[in-house]
């Protein structure tokens, strides 16, 4: 039987063929430190068709042969926007920026029984729409999938308009619990080790009055660039009134990795990369169970939690911890999947109902998309997940403005994710009319939010973050293809989940 380091070279091999350059951008995988095997610990590897690099944390890149596939970490990368938009891609693996990328591999393949054995990225012109994939695409390790928008904004946030600096998504987390009064000795897994993100405190320091109450909104999907610079043109005045009245930061949040909607989601609301929590991806396969997991599905949604880690700790449970029970509620998640420990929860309503069919079970109360006040053009309605995006997040908006009646009755941290950013971003790919839309229809609902909030005459003591879970690129429809039959020809068992998770399995016994 081939050992497996055999059979995983077979595997790097095949996909880093030239043949496959088109679709295959980079295959990764960990070893053990090659410099010191005695202390086993792993180091990130990078293949691709040019070349193969080891990846040290200390940042140092080690070219075992060719060319460095990964020739920039920079985050800032394709700045100013309009460096973006001048050429927006595809670009080759040497054009492009890959953040963190010895820290976010590493990640990924530190779950015990979760984590593939390899994972291969399509390149960002990839279309493979047969797999699951849209014109609108993510999940790389590279910066524009990757890149989140981050905004902070009001009571404790100083106001210093748009930065050029950039954060990282499982930094989200204690900052938020930290707004929400959380002490630093309580930013901790529940096995007592420190989260993998840090507090934005450069960005706090703002007067502080009364309890805090804070607010935290995900646009799935919104692409950093693009919600900039609409807020900047004056065609996003919701997402222009928080940046007035704080900080955005111009190179957004780093994703981890893969830059994959509940792989994110769940980093964002931990503080904890998927190595840690567990949520490896959408789909991903325990071999300890034996499950395949299908994490992001309308049925499965609901019960995210599952999936968590023990040692994991959600920013409800944080929160919950320090804030005394009484009568309001302590925190709330508004169309959430990561809501473990939130004393109000749409997935919990769900659950509740005992509904087999999952978030498909909310029709009866989802508002009717055609007459959504928020709509700006009915014709996206065509497409079946903007139509239901705009459902959810219009009565995302419906839950919030029953949650915030009044100060007093207002959880002390609420999150409300919003979907339609996410779908039309998928429809159309970045800057495309359906795209600008979802994110001008996400405007509206905050600014109806805001003026809520206005009529109450509170705005100014909640403090808000705004965040996505990770960027976008457009692919290109005449570059098709697949990676399996490369694969299917080694004779190795294999699981291929995603698709870009590759399982190694073992060889039947031939005795």
């Amino acid at each position: 039987m081939a050992q497996a380091p055999t059979r995983r070279e077979s595997v790097v091999t095949a996909l880093a063929s030239p043949d496959l350059a088109s679709i295959v951008d980079l295959v990764v995988w960990v070893e053990v430190d090659g410099d010191d095997p005695s202390a086993a610990r792993p180091v990130a590897m990078v293949a691709s068709h040019i070349g193969r690099v080891r990846l040290h944390l200390d940042g140092r890149h080690e070219v075992l042969e060719g060319l460095d596939p990964i020739a920039s970490e920079d985050p800032m990368a394709f700045l100013p926007y309009e460096r973006e938009c001048a050429g927006p891609g595809p670009r080759t693996s040497r054009e492009n920026s890959y953040p963190y990328a010895a820290a976010r591999i590493l990640s990924l393949f530190a779950d015990p029984t979760r984590s593939p054995d390899v994972a291969v990225m399509h390149t960002p012109r990839h279309f493979f729409p047969e797999q699951g994939g849209k014109v609108g695409e993510h999940g790389s390790l590279d910066v524009i999938q990757s890149r989140a928008p981050l905004l902070l904004s009001g009571m404790g946030v100083a106001a210093r308009g748009i930065v050029d600096a950039h954060a990282r998504l499982v930094d989200v987390c204690p900052t938020l619990a930290t707004l929400a009064g959380v002490p630093d000795a309580d930013l901790r897994d529940a096995a007592g080790e420190p989260l993998d993100g840090d507090v934005l405190t450069a960005y706090l320091g703002g007067a502080t009055t009364g309890e805090p109450k804070v607010i935290g909104i995900l646009w799935d999907g919104a692409h950093c660039g693009d919600l900039l610079h609409l807020a900047e043109s004056g065609e996003l005045p919701g997402i222009a009134r928080l940046i007035d009245n704080g900080v955005a930061l111009r190179g957004g949040a780093v994703a981890q990795f893969p830059s994959i909607t509940l792989t994110n989601h769940t980093s964002i609301l931990t503080g904890l990369g998927p190595g840690r929590h567990g949520v490896l991806g959408n789909v991903f396969y325990d071999r300890e169970t034996g499950e395949r997991v299908v994490a992001n599905n309308s049925s499965t949604w609901h019960r995210s939690a599952e999936w968590l880690r023990p040692a994991v700790r959600t920013v409800f449970e944080m929160v919950n911890d320090v804030v005394p029970q009484e009568d309001s509620l302590r925190t709330a998640c508004v169309n959430e999947a990561v809501d473990r420990g939130a004393d109000y929860s749409t997935m919990a309503i769900i659950r509740d109902s005992g509904s087999s069919s999952g978030a498909s079970g909310l029709g009866d109360r989802l508002p009717d998309a055609e007459r959504s006040i928020h709509l700006h053009d009915t014709a996206h309605l065509d497409d079946s997940y903007f139509s239901w995006g705009t459902q959810v997040d219009d009565l995302g908006l419906e839950q919030m403005r029953q949650l915030w009646g009044s100060l007093d009755s207002a959880p002390t941290l609420t999150w409300w994710a919003n979907v339609v950013s996410d779908a039309g971003h998928h429809a159309g790919g970045p800057r495309s009319d359906i795209a600008r839309d979802s994110l001008r229809d996400s405007d509206s609902r905050l600014v109806s939010f805001l003026e809520h909030l206005d009529g109450l005459g509170v705005t100014d003591q909640v403090t808000f973050l705004l965040t996505a879970d990770h960027g976008f690129e457009g692919s290109d429809p005449t570059v098709t293809g697949s990676w399996r039959p490369a694969l299917e020809r080694l004779g190795i068992p294999f699981r291929d989940e995603g698709p870009g998770f590759i399982y190694l399995l073992p060889v039947p016994d031939q005795t």
